[in-house]
């Protein structure tokens, strides 16, 4: 018997077309963006780059893959990364505050996490991502879980995710 295929998370196309629904969205309102990116590795600013016209809307992105960058360029306390591990809802929200302030944005998404194959911890096995939200009121975080995926999969549902995160944000899903 052949085992059964999981359907992809998310394809490419689903992809642009939420990135385009966002561009579309913050340009309406007059809003920024700006992204600060570690397990997707400049996904999610590539994505609303593809899309012309985003230069309206998006300001700049940070990866910052190394510890030494996320405290260096984003100010991440070495303190957070120290007691909570860079993988956790206090590093993704600094990094989505970082990210708002240096590049003077309304919104800022970030992520954090273990794509895989290796890393992750007991209490974080790889696939887990913690999703940075920074709006002009609060920032929090969300901790989406993908076991058994490829890094992959891991890096397209943690940026589907923050997409339509900003996307309910601004009542356009």
């Amino acid at each position: 018997m052949t085992p059964k295929k999981e359907p992809p998370i998310a394809s490419a196309d689903d992809l642009s077309s939420l990135a385009r629904a966002l561009v579309e969205g913050l340009s309406r309102k007059g809003k920024t963006l700006s992204t600060a990116e570690s397990c997707t590795g400049g996904l999610l600013a590539k994505l609303v780059t593809d899309i012309p016209g985003s230069s309206a809307a998006f300001e700049g992105s940070v990866v910052a893959y190394q510890n030494k960058v996320k405290t260096a360029l984003l100010g991440v306390p070495n303190e957070i990364i120290a007691e909570k591990t860079e993988v956790s809802a206090e590093c993704a929200i600094s990094m989505a505050d970082g990210a708002a302030e240096r590049f003077s944005t309304d919104y800022a998404l970030s992520t954090t996490g273990y794509a895989g194959p290796g890393g992750g911890t007991e209490e974080h096995p790889v696939g887990t991502v913690f999703i940075g939200f920074h709006t002009p009121k609060t920032t929090t975080a969300v901790c989406i879980a993908c076991p058994n995926a490829s890094r992959e999969e891991v890096r397209v549902k943690a940026t589907a995710t923050a997409l339509s995160m900003l996307l309910l944000e601004l009542g356009m899903e």
